[in-house]
């Protein structure tokens, strides 16, 4: 009988155990960070929340925005690069990666009007945003309620209309629409951790020999800080806001507006990219070959260039 009893024995205390690391509140948050190569991280309190993020160079600010369920680190390639000729700023979203994760409603509204407080609390008036996928979304919402803050747009692999129905991923449709509980996602993710975050990030990158055991160890970390999965779920049980409030406004955005697409993007087909480039006036459009979803990461070779250029000109 006590052999019997034993796994089940096992199981609890690793549930435990697990539901313990999982509710720690406010991690230190570390001096630094090993991108590509290893930088500062900066820390700022904004209503009460720290945020964290990477600030280089001076001159015209421009700020990184990641999307969702990622990190500063989508970013490696393209901080350098830029800050020869920028002031770049490098952001980990409230909710998402060091920065901090409280339990309040994650609204697009609430999230553009906390990065207009961030933007203010580190000294940038106004500032060109580069946004990929649902930081391209905020990106957007930027530029619609706050016009006079934001100069340029650079989007990257989103935000369209009707989104919910343009997500071609059929693992980010399940996610999205058949979610397990919290609980039950915590504790899937602390089991099949690696697994499931190497499963993730094959659908956002196109080159596989890119997902190298030091990435997903990286990126797994970051799915392993406490409170990941609150944010993401509460972002998502605001996802209609997006289309009532943002999308149906596309066709206002008057800031010069660069629209960059991974042909390989499993996650929003490259049609999809073409479509926001005739919704939003005087936008301009460029695929990015063999790439997916995150291209500033697996081509910043090719898109660096792209991006410097467009934001030299007049």
């Amino acid at each position: 009988m006590a052999s019997a009893g034993r796994p089940t024995l096992v199981s609890a205390l690793l549930i435990f155990l697990y539901w313990l690391t999982a509710c720690t509140n406010t991690p230190p948050i570390p001096q630094d960070i090993d991108l590509f190569q290893r930088v500062t991280v900066n820390t700022v309190l904004v209503d009460g929340h720290r945020m964290a993020y990477v600030d280089l160079g001076t001159g015209p600010p421009v700020m990184l925005i990641h999307g969702f369920g990622g990190s500063m680190w989508q970013w490696e390639h393209q901080q350098i690069a830029l800050s020869a000729q920028h002031r770049v700023i490098t952001v980990d979203l409230l909710g998402s990666g060091l920065s901090d994760k409280p339990e309040i409603n994650y609204s697009p509204t609430h999230l553009i009007n906390f990065f207009r407080s961030f933007m203010e609390a580190i000294g940038v008036q106004k500032a060109a945003l580069i946004g990929n996928s649902m930081g391209a979304g905020l990106a957007i919402g930027m530029a619609l309620t706050y016009p006079e803050h934001v100069t340029k747009l650079v989007l990257i692999a989103g935000f369209p209309s009707d989104l919910r129905n343009k997500i071609a991923s059929p693992k980010y449709k399940t996610f999205i629409n058949y979610r397990p509980p919290v609980w039950l996602a915590n504790l899937g993710n602390f089991f099949a951790g690696r697994w499931a975050t190497k499963s993730m990030l094959s659908e956002v990158v196109y080159n596989q020999d890119l997902l190298t055991p030091a990435v997903i160890e990286r990126s797994y970390w970051n799915r392993s800080q406490p409170g990941f999965l609150q944010p993401l779920y509460s972002m998502l049980n605001h996802f209609d806001e997006w289309e009532t409030i943002y999308a149906v406004r596309l066709h206002e955005i008057r800031q010069p507006t660069l629209i960059l697409w991974g042909e390989e993007d499993k996650v929003l087909p490259i049609a999809v990219g073409h479509e926001l480039h005739k919704t939003i006036p005087g936008s301009t459009f460029q695929e990015i070959a063999q790439t997916g979803h995150i291209p500033q990461w697996e081509k910043p070779s090719v898109v660096n260039p792209i991006i410097l250029q467009f934001l030299a000109e007049q």
